[in-house]
């Protein structure tokens, strides 16, 4: 027999199956799931449970930083780490948000047009005389609106979310344009406090995003809502069968990326006090790469915030090695996707091996 934790991860043979553990989650108030962020065990053979993917991209994130410290002059110093995270920090938010889609069995295209958006509205409205947190108050509305808008089109009419999320993002990213009539939109220096080094000389939205990274790791952890997060992402029918309301639970997963798309917006223009409809549109693929570099499945029902967050900070480090190498940006977008694909390919060489060669476990 498997133990307790293998057979609440193992795939039933009929729906009731799932939603018995879910009731008997629910009942008592705690999951039976094992950790949501790392894969589950192989069941079906009694086999060993392949390497977290987000383990192998932290390994390689560690290899590539000692080699960019050794090869790369300036790479290895405190204020190229504030760089690397500063200019990180903005993805990681957005890639939160893109998390949670995934999780649950889409994805949210409309990210790059969402922080492009929100850029220029917090840039506008500061502009206009809107204090700081009304204005970013505002600007949150419009990306809770954008998310709303996916949700109510993925979650209740069960659009496909690669179709109804392209269309948010067309019209979002139009948007964009539309605000600033083409132009650059700048934020006066007193509206951009997120960006004003804090602690440590790292910015206040480095700080804020952390708290976010931190928070939703406990929300898809510990929290009833997580827990349905991955069994929709899992298997949905499954989940609807044990009394989980699939389409409420999947609108306010991409209410919730709106609005972190928006604070990725806010926060961006905050860094650069300046926005224009152009800032922030390649945050849709980054975001995604970002994810499945840790290990997120697209086809939904696994994934975690350490393997998504160790995805950006590689992406990251890439990407600052190459400026201060001085490479043009078409090499490297040759880089990352490179990148990509080898993780990618080793992790799923690591599931494939799992599965052939299973370990076979002592009995008790």
């Amino acid at each position: 027999m498997t133990d307790k934790a293998d057979t609440a991860w193992a795939v039933p043979s009929e729906a009731g199956t799932t939603a018995g553990h879910a009731r008997a989650a629910d009942r008592n108030g705690v999951s039976r799931e094992a950790d949501p962020g790392v894969e589950p065990p192989r069941t079906e053979t009694g086999g060993r449970r392949a390497a977290p993917r987000g383990v192998a991209v932290a390994l390689f994130f560690v290899a590539v930083v000692v080699a960019c410290s050794a090869a790369i002059d300036g790479f290895a110093t405190y204020d190229n780490v504030t760089v690397i995270a500063s200019s990180s920090m903005v993805i990681a938010v957005a890639s939160l948000g893109q998390l949670l889609a995934v999780i649950s069995g889409g994805f949210d295209l409309s990210v790059g047009g969402v922080v492009p958006l929100a850029a220029v509205t917090f840039a506008v409205l500061t502009g206009h005389g809107f204090g700081v947190l009304p204005a970013t108050v505002l600007t949150l509305m419009v990306g809770m609106a954008s998310g709303l808008v996916n949700g109510v089109v993925v979650g209740i009419f069960k659009i496909n979310a690669l179709i109804g999320t392209l269309a948010t993002m067309s019209i979002t990213g139009g948007l964009a344009y539309v605000v600033t009539g083409g132009l650059t939109v700048q934020v006066d220096p007193r509206a951009g406090v997120l960006g004003d080094p804090l602690w440590l000389d790292l910015p206040g939205f480095v700080w804020l995003g952390l708290a976010l990274i931190v928070g939703t790791h406990l929300v898809l952890r510990y929290t009833i809502f997580g827990r349905r997060i991955y069994m929709i992402g899992g298997n949905s029918q499954a989940a609807l069968l044990a009394g989980v309301r699939v389409s409420v639970v999947t609108t306010a997963v991409y209410l919730f990326s709106g609005v972190l798309s928006a604070l990725a917006g806010v926060m961006a223009a905050s860094q650069l006090l300046a926005a224009t409809g152009g800032v922030g549109t390649g945050t849709t693929l980054t975001s995604l790469a970002a994810v499945v570099l840790g290990g997120a499945a697209l086809t939904g029902g696994r994934g975690g915030v350490f393997g998504a967050v160790m995805g950006v900070a590689l992406l990251g480090v890439l990407n600052d090695a190459l400026n201060l190498l001085r490479l043009p940006s078409f090499y490297q977008q040759i880089v990352v996707g490179g990148v990509l694909l080898l993780t990618v390919g080793i992790g799923r060489l690591q599931e494939l091996s799992a599965e052939r060669w299973p370990l076979v476990r002592s009995r008790s």
